[in-house]
């Protein structure tokens, strides 16, 4: 059997045309040769089972990212692969519930407005970004505002720089309107999900940018987390650094599994890959937390730039140091840089202190 156009493969494999010239741009799935007079794709039929295996893993919602590991794996490694990524979305899945039925007892006691003066707190913050040593553009996004914090990692090529910046923007509105308790985490989980197609109307002809997003939202005395992908967010308080997030990355998905140790996934070579992402996927898939935020907290959000590079104990001394927002920004920008700085560097630092 000979080759087979691009319409006849599509048919046969369950996928549309337009889906194949994407996963041929991205690399996921060349064509066999392309016709150098009409420049028209075609495929060999053996290349079919892996067609209809992406279009299978597609109809899971899997991330392009994701499929393209899983296709280069042996059998039984993918297996485990899809099987890991199943188990995440499950848990998502239950994470909802938890947050939904969260959401109904604080609605059915009546929910205290997250503006009650006597609660109330304030932040001193600050913002800053360095595009690194080795890259010649800057796709991260920090900001830093009275009430929304917030760090994005834009990625493929040129979009990613509109993609972590359309991220930001779409929750800015949410610093506007104090909202009861039972009904903030809803109004965050709202804005993500307008973040996300924001980016997802960045797409163009060649590629389709993404973007991952880590932000607080302070209302009252608590702080909204919201969380995609592997931008991070730390907790100094008392003197001991914790991480509040944790990776969407195939790596930590192993690290969960117990498939990789820490050391292990520090150095794999697809520690980056992720598998959650605004703009990737069909549905966005976010981390929410609500917290109370203390006096004398102090918050870290960063990009991979910083945490892949600077070692906890050094982002917890330079937390820790009296020095105000806008100078540890700087003093953690140097660390990077002082490591080698292979990535962009993006990062928010912020003091909470009682309201005036």
């Amino acid at each position: 059997m000979g080759l087979m156009t691009i319409g006849a493969f599509a048919r046969a494999a369950r996928l549309t045309p337009k889906a194949l010239r994407l996963y041929d741009r991205v690399g996921l799935l060349v064509p066999a040769a392309v016709d150098p007079e009409s420049g028209y794709r075609l495929y060999d039929p053996a290349q079919l089972p892996v067609a209809r295996l992406v279009a299978q893993l597609r109809r899971l919602g899997m991330p392009l990212a994701t499929i393209r590991v899983v296709c280069d794996l042996d059998p039984a490694a993918a297996a485990e692969a899809i099987t890991a990524y199943w188990r995440q979305v499950s848990a998502d899945t239950a994470a909802r519930a938890r947050l939904a039925t969260l959401l109904v007892d604080r609605m059915s006691e009546g929910g205290a407005t997250m503006s009650d003066p006597n609660s109330a707190v304030a932040v001193r913050c600050a913002a800053g970004c360095d595009t690194g040593l080795v890259r010649d553009s800057n796709e991260d996004t920090a900001y830093a505002g009275g009430r929304l914090l917030a760090v994005a990692d834009g990625m493929r090529g040129s979009g990613g720089a509109a993609a972590s910046a359309a991220a930001v923007d779409a929750l800015k509105s949410l610093a506007l309107t104090d909202v009861p308790a039972a009904d903030l985490l809803a109004m965050v989980a709202g804005a993500v999900s307008d973040a996300d197609r924001a980016v997802r109307g960045l797409a163009g002809d060649a590629d389709q940018p993404v973007t991952t997003l880590t932000a607080l939202l302070l209302s009252g005395a608590h702080l909204a987390l919201v969380h995609v992908g592997d931008t991070r967010a730390y907790l100094l308080r008392d003197g001991e650094l914790s991480l509040l997030t944790q990776d969407h990355t195939w790596v930590q998905a192993q690290v969960d599994q117990g498939r990789l140790d820490r050391d292990q996934a520090a150095t794999h070579p697809q520690r980056a890959v992720l598998v959650r992402a605004l703009g990737g996927g069909r549905q966005v898939e976010a981390d929410l937390a609500l917290r109370t935020a203390q006096p004398g907290d102090r918050y870290l959000l960063c990009s991979d730039g910083l945490s892949a590079v600077v070692d906890r104990a050094d982002l917890r001394s330079a937390l820790a140091a009296q020095a105000g927002p806008e100078d540890t920004v700087r003093e953690l920008i140097e660390l990077a840089r002082g490591e080698g700085a292979p990535d962009n560097i993006a990062c928010v630092v912020a003091d909470v202190v009682a309201a005036a």
